[in-house]
């Protein structure tokens, strides 16, 4: 077995051991990338200079007896709207086209910290507007079950390097659902931390009060190495939290029998396609086999949560984007004077998909417009968090499907029906700052017009949503591993199978 098929907990104790070295471990992970990326279309960049010299330095550490951190000689990929200094730093833009980030965002300093190799920059949904990684301007990144179809979005790339084994971690940001979503459409797991829990500074803002940085992993264990790893107060970002550093970790493998979850009767009320139903009712079925006790409960702001969402993140996105003018850094369009030079930069800078979210938020935000837009979701938002914390008085996590369906095919994204169900199902966790993990819950047939239930069609991993009270990540982790023991034998058989068969046919319905 070639090392970038094991995982990463194993690779961590042989490199510990001296079994194998960092600089093995990241010659397998970039000949796997040579392999395939041509192929996925993951990294906008790989940083191979900086992590052969970063590999040496774990080697070094280890040859004399030294301790190099937590996640001492692992590759992990960033998702290119988090800042590493010496890189591009994209934000998969055309305005940001040139600039070299000057400093490393917090949390790829604390990987570095804690000896984790930084292999290079990921594919993304233009500023993170998105649920396809469609919308970067330097091309879409293929799903690695099948190369015609999305790995959503819009941290797609780092799912995707995840998943087809280019590296065993990787960092996305999640502002409605986007690292979640593209965990559910690539068959591997993603977490979605508490607002606060790990600091936003060096990441390029879409929506300030909604961001959040998050891992990537394989299994569940390794969203908890590396939340473990870029947890904590930063006192560059005021809105970090100040509790206590948490092992994660070490938390995991406790009984769940007891734990109260809640399943949000107005979450699976329309728009879930019948197999992720299906799978989904299976899930819970095998958590209360584990002792877990389930039962329906009622978010009713929830109809609300996904236009609540698009408006405050569009009033956002309008002020956050508005330093992109072509005057400081990145593209600056030819122009007869100053004021042509702003309107040209920022339209042909910005991409189709970004230019609409401005537009809205702008209007949003404008003085005849205020009150009746902004003011009044920002109240609708109230509501939504008021929903989870009655549900939490009786419940100790809330269960959905990751998403209502399994990964479209590219170029489908304008239909946004499914797409907005989907925002439904995520974003309201990101409005209430709660944490939410998606795992692999099994594999379902896709649904698509040209491919009706019933039909040869391959299977396609879907994802199981579970969502937390703020800061309780523990409790989160824990039941998606005590899941994960119990029924992702088969869930792992099927993504090693798929990495070694990549590209080719999967199994038939």
């Amino acid at each position: 077995m070639e090392i970038w098929e094991l995982g990463a907990r194993k690779i961590l104790s042989m490199v510990s051991s001296r079994e194998v070295s960092a600089q093995e471990v990241l010659d397998s992970f970039l000949s796997r990338t040579a392999e395939m990326d041509p192929e996925i279309g993951v990294y906008l960049e790989i940083m191979e200079p900086d992590a052969r010299f970063s590999a040496a330095k774990i080697d070094a550490l280890l040859l004399r007896g030294d301790s190099p951190g937590l996640m001492a000689g692992l590759p992990c990929a960033v998702k290119d709207n988090i800042s590493a200094m010496g890189a591009n730093l994209t934000c998969g833009s055309r305005i940001l086209e040139g600039y070299v980030a000057p400093y490393d965002a917090t949390s790829v300093r604390r990987l570095r910290s804690q000896g984790a190799i930084i292999t290079g920059k990921t594919n993304l949904d233009e500023f993170a507007m998105g649920s396809s990684t469609e919308t970067s301007a330097f091309g879409a990144t293929s799903n690695p079950w099948a190369p015609d179809r999305v790995p959503g979005g819009s941290s797609g790339g780092s799912a995707a390097a995840v998943a087809s084994g280019m590296v065993p971690v990787a960092l996305g940001s999640d502002t409605g659902g986007s690292v979640r979503q593209p965990a559910a459409f690539t068959g591997i797991c993603g977490l979605k931390p508490t607002y606060g829990l790990v600091s936003r500074y060096g990441l390029s803002g879409f929506a300030s009060s909604m961001d959040t940085i998050g891992p990537f992993g394989a299994s569940v264990w390794d969203c908890a190495l590396v939340l473990e790893a870029i947890s904590g107060s930063d006192p560059d970002d005021t809105r970090t939290s100040r509790r206590k550093a948490i092992p994660y970790t070490k938390k995991l493998g406790r009984s769940v029998k007891g734990l109260r979850a809640g399943v949000p009767k107005e979450y699976l009320a329309k728009g879930v396609d019948p197999g992720v139903m299906a799978v989904f009712h299976d899930a819970l079925e095998a958590l209360m086999k584990l002792g877990v006790t389930v039962e329906e409960i009622s978010l009713p702001s929830s109809q609300y949560a996904r236009d609540v969402y698009r408006l405050l993140s569009s009033c956002e996105a309008a002020s956050s984007l508005a330093r992109f003018d072509g005057v400081r850094y990145g593209f600056r369009a030819p122009a007869k004077d100053m004021s042509d030079m702003y309107f040209e930069t920022r339209t042909q800078g910005f991409g189709e998909e970004v230019k609409r979210r401005i537009m809205l938020g702008t209007l949003a935000l404008s003085a005849g417009y205020y009150d009746e837009y902004y003011l009044k979701a920002a109240r609708a938002r109230t509501l939504v968090i008021g929903d989870f914390q009655e549900a939490f008085r009786n419940c100790d996590v809330l269960l959905s499907p990751a998403a209502p369906t399994v990964a479209f095919k590219k170029g489908q994204s304008g239909d946004l029906l499914s797409s907005s169900w989907g925002d439904t199902l995520t974003c309201p966790a990101n409005l209430a700052g709660i944490p939410a993990l998606s795992l692999p819950m099994g594999f379902a047939s896709p649904q698509d017009e040209d491919c009706p239930h019933g039909t040869f069609e391959p299977l396609l991993p879907c994802g199981l949503q579970i969502m937390g009270k703020p800061h309780d990540e523990e409790t989160v982790l824990n039941l998606g591993f005590a899941y994960e023991e119990s029924e992702g034998e088969e869930v792992s058989r099927r993504l090693l199978e798929m990495r070694r068969g990549l590209l080719k046919e999967c199994e038939p319905v």
